[in-house]
């Protein structure tokens, strides 16, 4: 009969504990304020698709370059160590969730003493066998454990974002420093062709100066534009071989040399891309998810902080059989059990219950502005990517035009030289105009690629895989 009875409680509070209520505030997404287009959008309408969604391997074509992706996501150490964080708050997790369910131990005792001979005693020998099943049970009748179970699963959430987020930066990263190796690569050809052209104008200087047709002054001043191309070669192969350094960190390895593949001047990219509809950019941002998920959990941290308002119930039992001989623990009237429930009510506590609502409100106020500082953020961050991938590509088609002028210049400042119509000192300036631009073209090039990477990590691109 006290089998059923007792079946029937343990049922019964096992109902009430997983059905009672949760005290706290259930989670809501605070409202927050959208714009109905991006501040520097090619477009008025935004298209309801986004440049983020693309893949990117579909996003960056070039293959060396999406090989060398793939092995940083394999091998970087910040993807790494955030797939570590994971595997913690996973554990973390289980750990938090276990308290909602009771524990058992298996209990083993075996004694064995000696009494001294007394006055009123004779000695004697007494020996004493325990052989039993216990447990305990903290009941969560208001959602104390189960809202620190609901925050441990935030967090987790958390922290998938947060590797997401890391993927993003570190494919972003990767091809950002393959675009600024293709640059300086680029640099270094325009250099070397330069140095070549400025030698042949020296040698041919030299000539005319041995003939008497030219002075020694025109000489000094080719020998000083062969010395300036020449001199700018090797800081260049510095930045060269320091960008290899650095890439070869982000793919996880020891430095070394970097494949190379398309050039700078033919790597793929869209004019205009699609930006998408604001509102999305909650949903594909991983810094916003992940900010969202911090909310979460200090959000249902707060029902853990109240439920230590109410009283803590606790049943504790054991079972099982005990003899005062081994050869007896199975056998005759050896069974034994015991069952105790405990209630703690807090009556005074000096405001330490009080003050853990008011800290918990207060970190879920700071994380409820921290993601709502995210999402502005968010927004800043891809109106400023449209407006400095417009505006470089436009400074990008101004200086090709200059560029071609100033080679243009210089062909007729040389022609003219040769012919004597001019003196060195045009040829001079008129090399240097175009050596100079062709540089400054190089880095508008990079501008817009790097341009390019920067809107689509900003549009909530490069996590997805």
């Amino acid at each position: 009969m006290w089998r059923t009875t007792y079946r029937v409680a343990a049922n019964t509070l096992l109902a009430l504990t997983l059905t009672g209520c949760a005290v706290g505030p259930n989670y809501k997404r605070p409202a927050v304020a959208t714009p109905e287009t991006f501040r520097g959008e090619a477009t008025a309408t935004p298209a309801t698709t986004t440049f983020g969604d693309e893949k990117w391997w579909e996003a960056f074509q070039d293959p060396k370059l999406q090989a060398l992706i793939r092995t940083a996501l394999q091998q970087n150490y910040d993807v790494r160590i955030a797939a570590t964080r994971i595997l913690q708050a996973q554990a973390q997790l289980g750990i938090t969730r276990s308290d909602q369910f009771p524990g058992a131990a298996a209990l083993v005792s075996a004694s064995d003493s000696r009494n001294a001979k007394s006055k009123f005693f004779n000695a004697f020998d007494t020996s004493n066998t325990q052989l039993g099943l216990g447990f305990q049970w903290n009941l969560d009748f208001w959602g104390k454990y189960r809202r620190a179970t609901e925050a441990a699963r935030d967090q987790l959430l958390a922290n998938n974002w947060a590797q997401q987020e890391v993927t993003s930066s570190v494919v972003a990263s990767v091809a950002s420093a393959y675009f600024t190796l293709r640059e300086q690569d680029l640099q270094i050809e325009i250099s070397r062709r330069t140095l070549a052209s400025d030698q042949d104008s020296l040698r041919l200087t030299q000539l005319l100066s041995d003939r008497g047709r030219t002075s020694l002054l025109d000489v000094r001043q080719a020998e000083q534009l062969v010395f300036a191309a020449s001199g700018a070669i090797p800081s260049i192969e510095k930045q060269i071989q320091q960008q290899e350094n650095l890439i070869s960190i982000l793919l996880g390895e020891n430095p070394g040399d970097v494949t190379r593949g398309l050039e700078l001047t033919s790597q793929p990219h869209s004019p205009e891309v699609p930006a998408g509809l604001p509102s999305s950019l909650l949903e594909r941002r991983p810094d916003i998810r992940e900010a969202e998920a911090q909310l979460m959990a200090m959000n249902a941290q707060i029902g853990v902080a109240k439920a230590a308002y109410f009283p803590a119930i606790s049943l504790t039992g054991v079972g099982g059989v005990e003899s005062i001989a081994l050869s007896n623990l199975f056998t005759g009237p050896a069974g034994m059990w015991s069952f105790v429930g405990q209630l703690a009510q807090p009556l005074y506590t000096g405001g330490s219950l009080r003050g853990g609502v008011r800290l918990a409100q207060a970190r879920q106020q700071q994380a409820a502005l921290t993601y709502q500082q995210t999402i502005q953020q968010a927004f800043r961050e891809v109106s400023d990517a449209f407006i400095a991938y417009a505006k470089d590509q436009e400074f990008r088609k101004q200086q090709e035009l200059l560029t071609n002028s100033a080679q243009d210049a210089s062909r007729l400042s040389d022609l003219r030289y040769r012919g004597g119509a001019a003196s060195y000192l045009e040829v001079i300036d008129a090399d240097t105009r175009y050596y100079s631009a062709e540089l400054t073209l190089a880095q508008a090039q990079l501008n817009e690629m790097l341009d390019y990477v920067q809107l689509y990590r900003a549009l909530g691109g490069g996590w997805e895989q």
